[in-house]
């Protein structure tokens, strides 16, 4: 199994993907090339917020595994509280990507 630090490192990386794919997207504009990755982009992007949650459900198997129950006590409220503002951004950041080409759509 990756070593504890990498799935950290991992689930902040794909996490930050998550937020990111969409956001390239929204500042490529008007650009009809734009329009045809929309879809794939939102798979990728969520694709990534699954894999930084599961690495974290992994790191706290890890922590569970070697019994490190302190540390489980100290970072599990953080650890839910990000989960759920990483999967909370990444679905707005999603949404507000189709609406704004579902509009451009329209006005074709």
């Amino acid at each position: 199994m990756l070593g504890a630090d990498w799935l950290n490192i991992g689930s902040l990386v794909f996490g930050l993907i998550a937020w990111a794919l969409p956001v390239v997207i929204l500042a490529q504009g008007n650009k009809a090339k734009a329009r045809n990755r929309v879809a794939f982009c939102a798979a990728a992007s969520l694709s990534a917020c699954a894999i930084a949650l599961w690495m974290q459900i992994l790191y706290t198997d890890h922590l569970v595994k070697i019994e490190d129950w302190s540390a489980l006590m100290d970072t599990s409220s953080a650890v839910a509280l990000v989960a759920g503002l990483l999967l909370t951004v990444a679905i707005a950041l999603n949404a507000i990507t189709f609406i704004v080409y579902r509009g451009k759509q329209l006005k074709d």
